[in-house]
């Protein structure tokens, strides 16, 4: 993992909406860490900060600083907008929920070079039509 030292920032009085705010990013930031696989230690050697920063984040006693938002975001494989935003940021098609086998099986397909690509569409294909 890549180290990012974050500046420590002191804590300050916030608004019941700002605390619901960061109540609701921590809790993401929470569960995708989780997802994730990653310990708040290892997040916290991530950004270079403690452990207990991190914690505070999860449970909004801290802000997390705004430029600390792209290094996390990439620690957790998601995007500023994800993380800031939560499902607001993705637009509302079909089900809820985690994502399917078949949707991450395309993604990493997605990634492959073209010829990789070509050559799984037409093995596809080719069961598809089988089936038909």
């Amino acid at each position: 993992m890549q180290h990012v030292k974050l500046p420590e920032i002191a804590t300050m009085a916030i608004s019941p909406d700002e605390r619901a705010f960061f109540l609701q990013l921590g809790t993401r930031i929470a569960e995708l860490r989780k997802a994730q696989g990653i310990t708040q230690i290892q997040m916290a050697e991530a950004l270079g900060v403690s452990q207990q920063t991190v914690n505070s984040y999860e449970v909004a006693r801290r802000r997390i600083p705004t430029s600390a938002l792209p290094a996390l975001a990439t620690l957790l494989s998601s995007s500023v907008d994800e993380l800031v935003l939560g499902d607001k940021a993705k637009p509302e098609v079909g089900k809820r929920g985690p994502t399917s086998k078949l949707q991450q099986t395309i993604e990493q397909v997605s990634t492959l070079p073209r010829s990789k690509q070509k050559l799984l569409m037409e093995m596809i294909d080719a069961v598809i039509q089988q089936a038909s």
